[in-house]
């Protein structure tokens, strides 16, 4: 059979699902391995960092948007308005025929993700994406749980790592504004909500913008204003796309108000006190703010050859959602890497094998193209332990994971990188 090479090649089935899984599993040692998932945004510019090819930017067509996105493992749809019915999910490839993630996990779901996790959840609650753009993006929040479930939506807190391998170039602007400065009072955001048609509302001049540092991340809260910069972002985040845009101009291009309410009550969409109350007011005004947010990388695991940090830690109101690991194998080296449990992975740099899965790191992907880097680890291949081995002669086999809600209980503590060195 010849082996497919785009999703041309590969028929969609929801049929013979639990065949299809178990015989791929056997044949990968419990890998499902996927194919890549591109998002686009209407209201954003593409960093071109992600590995689609140049003249695919625009695939989904001008009016969608430049595609700025890859998400990873998702069983999540986009929120994109005038979407594809599958935009967000990830498609599992067994020889020539596809399934989604998500059906996937619906059919076998303790096999997949492990029994505590398909019984609390029912499905794989969480997901990751590469956010790649040449400027900044509005100042925003996702809403919390509670919030988002007004409108029958999830919240959603997220995290932030800077990978290097995607990040040659650091665009337009490499810094993030976070939160508000302390003493800033709710007159001053009413104010900028209430100048929306006026021109620039001038939310920015409330708050404070970090210099982005490549190699290190941020754990963001629910109801947190957030404008995130230029640097392509690896995202570990609840599998939810909610959000609201608080400002009005950036860069000099037009933010609607549609984007700003979209996710609260229709009853609320004028009702400008309503929309301050969605945020966190202490958790913006925190003097301890980078203190409370910051990540740089801690080991997980060293050993010979090979290198293992955790890169997404730390837990939000006491509630661990998501974790994320590095792994560093160096060239002609091998190694087995035991897991709490189950997780998505993206190869970012290299070539070699995970167990008998094939892991190869593209120079550059067309829209439709098939690729070795991605694959979802059920859980019971973790606990026994995925072996990683580098095929290379020069150059190391680095992959990001992340892993579901409360995994990995040993995970370090927010601000455990002050104490850890090399």
């Amino acid at each position: 059979m010849t082996p497919p090479l785009t999703t041309s090649d590969l028929s969609t089935t929801k049929t013979r699902l639990k065949s299809l899984i178990d015989g791929h599993l056997e044949d990968t040692g419990g890998l499902l391995r996927l194919s890549p998932t591109w998002v686009p945004r209407s209201f954003l510019q593409p960093g071109l960092r992600i590995k689609l090819h140049p003249d695919d930017t625009y695939a989904y067509g001008l009016n969608r948007g430049g595609i700025d996105e890859r998400w990873f493992g998702s069983t999540t749809e986009t929120a994109n308005e005038g979407r594809a019915a599958d935009e967000g999910l990830s498609y599992v490839i067994v020889g020539n025929e596809r399934f989604t993630l998500r059906d996937a996990i619906a059919e076998s779901g303790a096999d997949i993700i492990g029994k505590t996790m398909w019984e609390k959840y029912g499905k794989w609650p969480v997901y990751s994406k590469f956010f790649d753009n040449m400027g900044p993006i509005p100042h925003h929040m996702h809403q919390s749980a509670e919030q988002a479930a007004l409108v029958g939506q999830e919240g959603k807190p997220e995290s932030y790592y800077f990978p290097p391998q995607h990040n040659n170039v650091g665009n337009n602007f490499p810094y993030t504004f976070m939160g508000f400065e302390p003493g800033t009072t709710r007159d001053q955001v009413r104010k900028c909500i209430s100048n929306w048609n006026k021109g620039e509302n001038g939310i920015l001049d409330l708050s404070k913008a970090y210099r982005l540092k490549i190699g290190s991340g941020w754990l963001i809260d629910p109801c947190i204003l957030h404008a995130p910069g230029s640097l392509c972002t690896y995202e570990p985040q609840w599998g939810s796309d909610v959000f609201g845009m608080y400002q009005n101009l950036v860069e000099g291009r037009e933010v609607p108000w549609s984007l700003l309410v979209k996710d609260m009550p229709k009853d609320k969409h004028q009702d400008i006190d309503f929309i301050i109350d969605q945020l966190d007011w202490d958790k913006n005004v925190d003097p301890n703010f980078k203190d409370n947010h910051y990540l740089e990388p801690v080991t997980a695991e060293k050993g010979e050859g090979y290198h293992d940090k955790w890169i997404v830690y730390g837990k939000v109101d006491g509630f661990q959602y998501f974790t994320a690991k590095e792994i560093t194998i160096e060239p002609g080296q091998s190694a087995t890497i035991k897991d709490n449990g189950a997780y998505s992975l993206i190869v970012v740099q290299g070539e070699g094998f995970a167990n008998k899965l094939r892991l190869n790191c593209p120079k550059l992907l067309r829209f439709n193209e098939l690729a070795n880097d991605e694959f979802f680890c059920t859980e019971s291949a973790a606990k026994q332990g995925v072996t990683f081995k580098n095929t290379s002669l020069t150059e190391p086999l680095v992959a990001l994971r992340y892993f579901g809600p409360e995994v990995n209980p040993n995970a370090p503590a927010m601000g455990a990188y002050k104490h850890h060195s090399f």
